[in-house]
């Protein structure tokens, strides 16, 4: 797709089709081989009562913990509002409350808060901004509801949102969630805060993290009125505790990305080394499920 051959429309137009492409971007992953909306954070076919683990991603070099206890994490932001639900049960589907969940993402144009040496050209620097980072604790239902705006995109990695969940001191689960490729390529080339001169490289598709996670990192995104709300189940294990990877800056908090990103953007600790181009009939194949 040509970014320069559709007319550009702000979020807020009521020219976007966006139950066309959100259509095609519930089935995007499905062309990867993995299930997107429709389905649980537990796959398609689990044991009765035994729920598959949401999968372990790499944390990645971008985590630190904000101190920001509240469900609107925007700042401000521009970029299309969306609600990131998350739903912490154990294997037999009971709600755990009371569970700690943090979430951080990069903003539209692809930057994360808090750290020097971003963007294309490593010159980018948000030391002491706190936006799209936020913890809540899970209620009785064990959900907990922030509301964002669209994550955007950088080299290297295909379109993803972290998350941690916490029981008390112990690190119960470090993951990546994944969105639909056709409602992230939409987005990203009708929207100016969101376009850039170039398409993406990396996809679900050929994303190694999100490959390597697997089904369990992909849940459902619904169009509500306003907004799109993307909803995952996190199948945790009550007792575990994990390390995780966290790669803190310098004494004095966030502000250098301790080790740098590679040329090109912040990609995390694990990623893939960057692609080749996609013809059109790769992409296309990506982005919209076999036709029979």
């Amino acid at each position: 797709m040509n970014p320069h051959d559709t007319p550009l429309h702000t979020s807020q137009s009521p020219a976007l089709n966006r139950r066309r492409w959100l259509a095609l971007g519930v089935a995007s992953a499905g062309a990867a081989g993995m299930a997107v909306a429709g389905t649980s954070a537990a796959g398609g076919k689990a044991t009765p009562g035994h729920l598959p683990l949401t999968a372990q991603a790499t944390e990645g070099p971008y985590y630190f913990d904000a101190a920001k206890v509240r469900a609107d994490i925007t700042e401000g932001l521009p970029g299309v509002p969306l609600d990131i639900r998350f739903s912490v049960i154990d294997s037999s589907g009971t709600p755990l409350p009371q569970a700690r969940v943090d979430v951080w993402h990069c903003n539209a144009a692809g930057v994360y808060s808090g750290y020097a040496g971003q963007g294309a050209q490593r010159t980018t620097s948000t030391a002491g901004a706190t936006f799209l980072r936020g913890t809540l604790t899970t209620g009785a239902d064990g959900q907990a509801l922030f509301h964002s705006v669209y994550p955007g995109w950088y080299e290297g990695r295909t379109t993803h949102i972290h998350f941690k969940v916490f029981s008390g001191t112990r690190t119960l689960l470090t993951s990546q969630f994944f969105l639909p490729d056709a409602l992230s390529e939409f987005l990203y080339t009708q929207l100016p805060e969101y376009k850039k001169q170039r398409l993406r490289e990396v996809l679900n598709r050929n994303d190694g993290i999100a490959l390597m996670a697997g089904s369990t990192v992909l849940g459902a995104v619904r169009e509500e009125a306003q907004r799109y709300v993307a909803s995952l189940d996190l199948v945790v294990d009550p007792l575990a505790s994990h390390a995780g990877d966290t790669r803190p800056g310098p004494p004095g908090g966030p502000g250098t990305n301790a080790g740098g990103p590679p040329p090109g953007g912040p990609q995390g600790a694990g990623g893939p080394a960057r692609s080749q181009v996609m013809s059109a009939a790769e992409r296309l194949s990506a982005l919209v499920p076999a036709r029979k």
